[in-house]
């Protein structure tokens, strides 16, 4: 899907101690509600920084490649530059997005595993040389179509969630690499490492300790066949959470001293993606339509209220063909918060949100307990930084909603601290005070 790639500047507002990011939606609220009622997100690139601190705190022999499609944002992409990030790139357009930064070609992998052939054409004409690949008829196609390409071979783990193979759709077994690896010998292709990747779904450790162990015999079996393997990429599947990610080093540290020791000439990378941005972007969307049901309407199961009571259908201003387009393949990781001030007895309805567009699938949150809403009231969602940024479908003239991004001055000094400055390294950002004149006790009617 296109993205931000036609997004020019953007300026940071920079937040004064005492303003925080309630008090800037409160400020886009209330100014959508005079000028047309649109969806908008809030950035907070801070939170991006805070991730990378941690990241760096608990990880550190681990570089990170961005994986570009969770949030392709000029912004995201050129702090994340800016703070030293490598970046893995599914298409052209984002090879390009990120060659726009001033990234260097080494610090950029091509992840797709089902590459047109004139997209490996792209990468090999600006110097992208590390792909990825787990199948003979895409190493024929990087044959062909890439001298200088060095690949890492990705196998499949096996992160069994909810009885099912989930992690199997891409990534080959460690039965086949031995064929793989000997059809790279006769093609002449060099294959330098092994990509793996375990789900943020997984609550096993132990797939981790099983993909590490099969990394080592790919490794093994490639010396045997003359390969000279000098990187190892562990994907993603971080959550975000320190906790998370601590446990996660706390099974692959000992591992990797035991197969990869600091020695061994072997550079450990991963691709995590919504672990950077999902914090980072909130989203306040608009009610602009509602309709009364029986409760009993509801599925069987789902949170409601008494069955006497009503139940309400809510319609926003953006849905799944819009900001919400990862809801169909994945369950919502957000709970939505209603923006308006209600009395803490206020009674609560059993009530379903849905997108603007009518459709059935365009459902975002089948039951929850809302208090009565009005057409005009906003809705907040948070942790809405991953999947949310394509370019929206072309339905009932819905628009893009627009980004206002933001940051804390103590925020803005440990990013100069750290020596990153916009002056050098960020050439789009323009820092401009914030004008937050609204305190928390305000608030504002939303009438239709």
């Amino acid at each position: 899907m296109k993205r931000f790639i036609d997004d020019a500047n953007y300026s940071v507002g920079l937040l004064d101690e005492g303003t925080n990011l309630g008090n800037v939606i409160d400020n886009y609220v209330y100014e959508h509600t005079l000028t047309g009622k649109n969806a908008f997100f809030v950035g907070d690139l801070g939170k991006i920084v805070k991730k990378h601190s941690q990241w760096q705190n608990v990880v550190a022999q681990i570089k990170p490649f961005y994986t570009v499609k969770c949030n392709s944002a000029p912004a995201v992409l050129e702090i994340l530059a800016a703070l030293g990030t490598g970046f893995a790139c599914s298409s052209k357009n984002e090879m390009a997005l990120v060659q726009e930064l001033g990234v260097p070609p080494e610090n950029i992998i091509y992840i797709s595993p089902c590459k047109q052939v004139s997209q490996i054409k792209y990468a090999a004409k600006v110097g992208v040389n590390i792909l990825t690949c787990d199948n003979e008829i895409e190493l024929k196609k990087i044959a062909r179509n890439h001298p200088n390409a060095k690949v890492l071979l990705h196998i499949a783990t096996e992160d069994n969630i909810g009885g099912e193979e989930g992690n199997m759709k891409f990534g080959t077994t460690l039965k086949n690499c031995r064929h793989l690896l000997e059809c790279a010998k006769e093609l002449d292709v060099q294959i330098i490492g092994v990509k793996f990747h375990v789900s943020s779904a997984c609550k096993e450790s132990q797939v981790y300790v099983h993909a590490l162990s099969d990394a080592r015999c790919v490794f093994d079996m490639a010396g045997e066949i003359g390969f000279t393997m000098n990187m190892l990429d562990i994907g993603g599947g971080f959550t975000g959470t320190e906790f998370q990610l601590e446990e996660v080093n706390h099974v692959i540290s000992p591992l990797l001293d035991i197969y990869f020791p600091e020695g061994s000439g072997v550079k450990i990378i991963s691709e995590p993606g919504s672990y950077y941005v999902s914090s980072a972007f909130t989203l306040a969307v608009n009610i602009i339509a509602k309709k009364v049901v029986e409760n009993d309407k509801f599925p069987s199961g789902v949170e409601k209220t008494g069955s006497d009571e009503p139940a309400f259908m809510y319609y926003m201003n953006d849905g799944v063909y819009g900001s919400f387009a990862s809801k169909l393949s994945e369950d919502l990781n957000t709970i939505p918060e209603v923006h308006k001030k209600y009395k803490e007895d206020e009674p609560l309805f059993t009530s379903s949100l849905w997108g603007p567009s009518c459709d059935e699938l365009d459902q975002i949150v089948e039951s929850c307990l809302l208090p009565e809403l009005n057409v005009g009231d906003w809705l907040i969602f948070d942790n809405m930084g991953a999947d949310s940024f394509h370019e929206p479908s072309a339905f009932n003239d819905f628009q893009r909603p627009a980004i206002y991004y933001m940051m804390s001055f103590s925020d803005w000094y440990e990013m100069q601290d750290a020596g990153i400055t916009s002056d050098s390294m960020m050439k789009n950002f323009f820092f401009v005070p914030s004008c937050i004149q609204l305190s928390q006790e305000d608030s504002f009617s939303a009438e239709a």
